[in-house]
């Protein structure tokens, strides 16, 4: 790794899917260990290397000159195939020193056919148990199936679970996530395009329908696709049928859809912001998916695969002991089963010898008032946790950068790797204005 990048090694292994890191001279400065086990490259070989195999359409570039950051569909970096599709999100970062950074998450789009290794759902509890049948129910059926539940309740992995139990389950699962899927980019994404069907088209692509033909796809956050491009979406279900844009070829494409949602989208059709038929033909088999706090019979178990999963990680062993597991059975969950992996990802990285102590434990500051509440009532009256110290950390931290780069919030979000209305939002929380 590069001397002066020393200060971000850090920032890698937070990343659960490929993560890259790139300079300004758009060559690749480190990857994460995610990145090694899903492509099978040593790191190193990919240090010193060009971000882009073809430089005249390189997206990195542009985000070193705008200092804006980025979501799409798009190919490899390094010695990945650029042929390969991949949801990637881009976005600055700074050095300790003040060295500008890109850092990418590359996410597949499709997860290959074959034997399956990936992540799996756990738990026993009565409400877990409850839904798993459920979901194998709507795997054997050919229904659109409409995954309903709060952030952070694992709505990707039981999208994947109806896949790898429908026969289906050969193909390939295609995910698109809709909150990317901007009225410039939806056509394009979904259907593809031909060589030359609008500026940079320089060669001819796949969509993500086309990919998924024979398979699933997962239309992830479907209440966030934009009302403009929901009538293109129902034709395409209906028929089956669509054009590559600039294209004019008719294709053909058999697809199982299972969509997720945190919005109440009966509540959105009201407001006249989601199509009523588009509504009806993809919630045909709804199923709801429980929040953590509803099944915390399972924490232990979820606990000691988190654990596990870490310590294969980083090449140890982590244990929980007896005061910080009654703390964490104790709290209420407002970010559900993504809260509990990122607090024992902290916890880990604070742990003594790797024992995980009460002291290692620290919770979120629910941004949602009403999560907030519903947690606190869910967590027991004798020890409920505080998080006055961590919020006073927190404020002492944003403290101290805005003196760094004098109150400019483009940088002062760039460094600690959020966006600028991530960062608004925790400075009117903590007032810090």
């Amino acid at each position: 790794m590069l001397q002066n990048a020393f200060t971000l090694e850090s920032l890698l292994e937070t990343h659960d899917l490929p993560f890259v890191i790139i300079n300004a001279d758009l060559r690749i400065v480190a990857v994460n260990r995610a990145w090694e086990l899903s492509f099978g490259v040593d790191r190193q070989q990919q240090v010193g290397r060009p971000c882009c195999a073809d430089s005249g359409r390189c997206r990195h570039r542009q985000l070193f000159q705008s200092l804006e950051g980025y979501a799409g569909v798009h190919g490899g970096v390094g010695t990945v195939p650029p042929e390969l599709s991949f949801n990637v999100r881009g976005f600055p970062l700074l050095d300790a020193d003040g060295t500008l950074y890109l850092g990418e998450t590359l996410a597949p789009i499709s997860k290959p056919t074959g034997a399956y290794s990936g992540p799996t759902m756990i738990g026993q509890s009565a409400a877990f148990t409850r839904f798993k049948s459920t979901l194998l129910q709507a795997a054997v059926s050919q229904a659109p199936v409409m995954l309903l539940g709060e952030t952070g309740t694992g709505k990707e992995l039981a999208a994947e679970f109806v896949h790898r139990q429908s026969p289906r389950a050969d193909a390939d699962f295609v995910i698109v996530d809709c909150t990317i899927l901007g009225e410039d980019l939806f056509e394009s994404e979904l259907f593809g395009h031909e060589k030359g069907a609008f500026t940079g088209a320089a060669v001819a692509k796949k969509g993500l329908f086309e990919l998924a033909n024979g398979g699933t796809l997962f239309l992830d956050e479907i209440g966030d696709l934009p009302l403009s491009q929901q009538p293109k979406l129902l034709r395409a279900l209906e028929s089956g049928q669509f054009r590559r844009v600039g294209g004019t070829t008719m294709l053909k494409s058999d697809v199982r859809i299972v969509c997720a949602t945190h919005r109440n989208l009966a509540d959105m059709v009201k407001a006249g912001r989601f199509r009523e038929d588009l509504f009806y033909r993809l919630s045909v088999f709804p199923v709801d998916v429980p929040r953590l706090r509803d099944r915390k019979q399972d924490l232990p178990v979820l606990i000691d695969f988190f654990l596990e999963q870490l310590g294969g990680r980083d090449g140890r062993t982590y244990r929980l002991n007896q005061p910080a597991l009654i703390k964490l059975l104790q709290y209420g969950w407002p970010g559900n089963i993504r809260e509990l992996r990122n607090c024992l990802q902290l916890a880990a990285g604070l742990s003594q010898n790797g024992v995980v102590s009460e002291a290692c434990v620290h919770f979120m500051q629910p941004l949602n008032q009403a999560a907030a509440v519903e947690a606190t009532v869910a967590a027991t009256p004798e020890r409920r946790p505080s998080l006055n110290s961590l919020a006073e950390l927190e404020a002492d931290f944003i403290n101290s950068l805005i003196v760094k780069y004098q109150g400019n919030r483009k940088l002062i979000a760039a460094e600690m790797n959020i966006s600028e209305r991530t960062l608004y939002r925790k400075l009117n929380r903590l007032n810090l204005n």
